[in-house]
C-alpha cells in the first residue's frame, strides 16, 4: 500500500480515475486539529473517507482503491496453482501415491498433500551431463545428474547428428538411489562432430525438463 505524502492535482475526475485505477493508494485529505465533531473518530464514513488516529491526531484519508484486473502472468500462476491443488487432492485418493508422498514430508511440507502440491509446481533440474565416456561406440556411457524437489522418475537420452537426424534414443537407468542416471549407447556413431545430445527428465506429476549439449 502506497501512502502519498505530497499533494496531487487532477484536471478532473476522469483524469484521476485514469491515473490511479491500476494502483492501490491512500490520499491524505486532511489532518484534523481541535474539531469536536471529528476528534477521536476512526473508521469509514460514507464509503469515501476513512478516519484514523495517528499519534493523537485525527487523519482523514480517501478510501483505498485498487484494480481488479489481473495480468496474464498472474492468471497463469493462479491457474497452475489450481491445477496443483487438484493434483494433490487426486494423489491423496490413491493409497500408493499418498504413501509415497508421505515419505517426503518434513518441516517445510508437513503432510503428503503439501508435498504433492509442491511436486506439481516444481520441475526437475538437470545438474550435469557427462559425455566424456561417449566415443560413438556401442556400450559407451552417458551420465546425467538430475534432481527434483521430490523424485525424478525417468531420464531419456536422444542423440542427433549435426544434420538433425536421430542416431538413437532411450531411457537411462538410475544408479542406485543417487541422482545419477546412466545411458548405455546401442548404435555406432562414426562422426560425432556437431552432434547434439538432448536430455529429458520427468517427475511424478509429468513436469519435463530438457537440456541440450553439443559435442
Amino acid at each position: 500500500m502506497k501512502i502519498l505524502k505530497k499533494s496531487i492535482t487532477f484536471q478532473n475526475m476522469e483524469d484521476a480515475r485514469e491515473k490511479w485505477a491500476k494502483k492501490k493508494i491512500i490520499i491524505c485529505l486532511a489532518i484534523v486539529e481541535k474539531n469536536l465533531i471529528t476528534q477521536g473518530m476512526s473508521g469509514k464514513m460514507g464509503g469515501m473517507i476513512v478516519f484514523r488516529q495517528v499519534k493523537g491526531r485525527t487523519i482523514a484519508t480517501s478510501m483505498p482503491t485498487h484494480s481488479d484486473k489481473v495480468s496474464e502472468k498472474q492468471a497463469a500462476h493462479r491457474e497452475r496453482f489450481q491445477k496443483a491443488v487438484i493434483y494433490g487432492k487426486t494423489e491423496m485418493e490413491s493409497p500408493e501415491a499418498k504413501a509415497m508422498y508421505e515419505a517426503g514430508k518434513g518441516k517445510k511440507f508437513p503432510n503428503a498433500y503439501t508435498v504433492a502440491v509442491a511436486d506439481f509446481l516444481n520441475a526437475p533440474d538437470i545438474q550435469s551431463v557427462n559425455l566424456s565416456g561417449y566415443t560413438g561406440q556401442v556400450g559407451d556411457k552417458i551420465i546425467v545428474a538430475a534432481t527434483d524437489d521430490f523424485k525424478v522418475i525417468w531420464v531419456k537420452v536422444s542423440i542427433f547428428n549435426e544434420d538433425g537426424s536421430l542416431v538413437e534414443e532411450g531411457n537411462a537407468v538410475q544408479k542406485g538411489s543417487t541422482q545419477e542416471w546412466e545411458y548405455t549407447v546401442i548404435n555406432v556413431n562414426p562422426s560425432l562432430t556437431g552432434d547434439k545430445i538432448v536430455i529429458h527428465a520427468s517427475d511424478m506429476p509429468g513436469n519435463v525438463t530438457n537440456e541440450e549439449a553439443v559435442i
